[in-house]
């Protein structure tokens, strides 16, 4: 007919549930936008987008048999990522098998990216980088002090999951590229329910920097548990303080907290979908009532992606439009966005941002910086 219709399979319950939400608002934004600006031009016929939902359940195995059943059954050629690491790397040999595209903004573990996948692309950076400007902060604010940054101490408390465990690889590798010794290197319980354990030894061994990973409901747990348990340490670098709303949840206690986010709205991006990255902030407020975390900023991109290369394409045939999003050369409002031959986005860097009298503010990299880092902690 006249709709170009996407299939995704997303958390709308169970753990992941939050950012499930966020990756939808994501895709339906970017939907909604460019069916308000006429649609996608193919072979000189205008078409309007949708996209086809199932919910994964949060569970790896039953994300892989809704992706099979949307290709298979529901002859659906358009697939746009889940939400998370883990369900990424179970969907993607489903989307290989069946020579089937797959433009995905949340499945950042450098784990998808070594598996010669010629089919998966994504739009955000890998997981390694999340954390590692932490370790750099660290390292700078040493030296400015006069110390050596080998004497620095890290703290590693993460998820059990490809995404953490990925985190954990890259403040490793950056922590011994300055001789840092890691004092701490522990896994959260498996319902991240309760880190007093790792804290406990937080207390005792003093580092300088604790890095913890655990998409929403690990940042809720060591904001609220840090708080508790009155553990004064300098730095503490967490994932996914937008999408926890750590904020909201915890005021004066998420104050001076480093957050890792894909984008933030002060970066200067735009587009001709949404104008620039505050226009596309505000926008998205406006609509779903609330400030986008970058997890929904991402999915839209993924759809604006997905797009792009479909019009370039100028064909439906799932082979063209895999070569045109391999040759993906895009600026949007999220950043540019250019594919290495392992499919993940080489052109756009993380950045870290604190909460700082209840904001987020962008503190690193030093180009992206509107406020210098407090260190430390209060």
């Amino acid at each position: 007919g006249d709709t170009i219709i996407f299939g995704a399979a997303v958390s709308f319950t169970g753990k992941y549930s939050t950012n499930g939400k966020h990756t939808k608002n994501g895709y339906d934004l970017a939907v909604s936008r460019i069916n308000e600006k006429g649609g996608v031009t193919v072979g000189g016929k205008t078409y309007k987008i949708a996209v086809q939902y199932y919910d994964d359940e949060s569970t790896p195995a039953r994300a892989a048999q809704l992706i099979e059943r949307l290709i298979q059954q529901d002859e659906i050629k358009f697939i746009l990522g889940p939400y998370g690491s883990g369900l990424t790397k179970a969907v993607a040999p489903v989307t290989e098998k069946y020579k089937i595209p797959m433009v995905e903004g949340n499945g950042a573990s450098r784990s998808l990216f070594n598996k010669g996948y010629k089919y998966l692309f994504a739009v955000l950076s890998t997981s390694e980088q999340y954390l590692a400007e932490s370790v750099n902060l660290l390292a700078e604010k040493f030296k400015e002090a006069g110390k050596d940054p080998a004497t620095a101490k890290v703290a590693i408390v993460v998820e059990n999951d490809p995404f953490s465990s990925d985190i954990r690889a890259g403040v490793i590798d950056d922590a011994n590229k300055y001789g840092m010794k890691v004092v701490i290197d522990d896994k959260l319980p498996k319902e991240l329910s309760d880190m007093t354990t790792s804290l406990t030894k937080v207390k005792a061994l003093k580092p300088d920097l604790l890095v913890v990973s655990g998409h929403s409901k690990g940042a809720v747990l060591a904001v609220r548990q840090v708080s508790e348990m009155k553990v004064n340490v300098p730095m503490l670098a967490i994932t996914h303080c937008e999408s926890a709303d750590v904020i909201g949840k915890f005021g004066a206690a998420a104050e001076n907290t480093l957050c890792a986010t894909q984008w933030t709205e002060t970066m200067s991006y735009s587009d001709d979908d949404f104008g620039t990255a505050m226009n596309y902030y505000n926008d998205f407020n406006s609509l779903y009532e609330y400030y986008p975390p970058y997890q929904a900023a991402e999915s839209t991109a993924s759809v604006q992606v997905y797009v792009d290369a479909i019009e370039r394409a100028n064909s439906f045939d799932t082979e063209k439009i895999r070569d045109a999003l391999a040759a993906t050369d895009l600026m949007t409002f999220y950043g540019r966005i250019k594919f290495t031959d392992a499919g993940n986005n080489m052109a756009k860097p993380m950045v870290l941002r604190q909460v700082q009298g209840g904001k987020y503010v962008a503190v690193a990299p030093t180009k992206f910086a509107s406020k210098p880092v407090i260190y430390p902690r209060p």
